[in-house]
């Protein structure tokens, strides 16, 4: 029998979800330094076997935490101690700022979602860059002491909000020379709905040098070849998709990761009153109710590039069956945000259990 669904409703259902969510990633970030991330990891790491080649990097899961949660770089170390074999950091801008006013992040129960428009609220590339360094150095420690792959550390990187769109190539440019010599991969973010303006920047005629910037300065900065994708919003038609699929392929990426949170409200109001998601008001939807579209998206590019890139799938995964389907889907990572917060801290180590599982029955 599962505890933690009966804890959230004792002790976090009632809060305001920010403050909760800064105490439940407090709560993770004490356990390790106390030391008890090091018991936990012996029970949640990925089973040996379960590594995954991606991008020239060795992923000691498929399954990882998506962008979001860990915006500084403040507790990389203590996520993997849960069992995610990767955690993308960010979204980190050129600037740190403080993000949109609150309150900013509502949780729909009933749908198993979360509405956001946190508005990339972070400390800022210069700021992030040596805690990101810290943490691969304590990663490095404990693969060595373990005999078991390091955790992949993602980078995740967005437009500063006060940075006009006609100066946003320099802002990612700047982010990139700050945190690529660091970041396992990189992610340019072109799609969150809540910095004004920035989903104009997956406009081909904008994207295009964007990525070309990102990609020279990367390579400038780097003795090695740091793998490149960019993020897209599941709210794009299928035709600009696929766009930006032949961009990216005609840019030499690596990869997309599909999808962020939708503006849409479409299948909301069913288990959610209404008036409540109206209540709530604008932002990115995520969770449950983007499952659907995050899975046509996947298929989509799936059919469209096949293995010339990497895809990257985020948006409505709950459950190793759901990880799995992706995975068999075309996807060669998953990753999971919202479900963290209605499952608990031992979700990764499931859905690693589970995969397991469903690797054993279709030998």
């Amino acid at each position: 029998m599962r505890v933690y669904p009966t804890f959230f409703r004792v002790a976090f259902s009632w809060m305001d979800p920010e403050l909760a969510h800064t105490l439940g990633f407090a709560g993770i970030k004490l356990a390790h330094r106390c030391g008890l991330g090091r018991v936990l990891s012996r029970v949640t790491a990925p089973a040996p076997g379960s590594e995954v080649q991606v991008m020239g990097l060795t992923f000691p899961s498929p399954f990882g935490l998506a962008a979001g949660f860990d915006k500084g770089a403040t507790g990389t170390h203590a996520l993997t101690d849960l069992g995610f074999g990767h955690v993308e950091i960010g979204t980190v801008t050129g600037q740190g700022q403080p993000g949109n006013p609150r309150p900013r992040l509502f949780r729909l129960v009933a749908d198993r979602a979360v509405i956001n428009r946190m508005g990339f609220n972070n400390d800022g590339a210069q700021a992030v860059a040596p805690r990101v360094v810290s943490a691969l150095q304590s990663l490095a420690g404990r693969a060595i002491r373990t005999s078991r792959p390091r955790p992949v550390v993602g980078v995740n990187i967005g437009k500063t909000k006060a940075v006009g769109l006609e100066d946003a190539t320099e802002d990612y440019v700047h982010s990139t020379r700050v945190l690529a010599p660091y970041a396992d991969y990189l992610v340019v973010n072109v799609s969150s709905p809540n910095t004004p303006g920035l989903r104009q920047l997956q406009e081909l005629d904008a994207l295009r040098p964007l990525l070309g910037a990102v990609r020279e300065e990367a390579d400038r900065v780097t003795s090695r070849r740091v793998p490149l994708l960019v993020k897209i919003a599941p709210d794009l038609a299928d035709e600009d998709v696929l766009a930006v699929a032949d961009l990216a392929l005609d840019l030499g990426l690596d990869g997309i990761v599909a999808t962020n949170t939708t503006i849409a409200r479409e299948g909301l109001g069913l288990r959610t009153p209404a008036e409540e998601v109206a209540a709530d008001g604008v932002g990115g939807l995520s969770g449950a109710p983007l499952r659907r579209r995050s899975l046509e998206v996947l298929h989509l590019l799936r059919e469209h590039v096949g293995d010339r890139l990497v895809l990257v799938s985020v948006g409505g995964v709950t459950t190793a069956q759901d990880v799995q389907e992706r995975l068999d889907a075309g996807a060669s990572l998953v990753q999971g945000y919202t479900a963290f917060l209605y499952e608990g801290p031992f979700w990764a180590a499931r859905i690693n259990r589970g995969l397991v599982k469903a690797a054993r029955r279709g030998r």
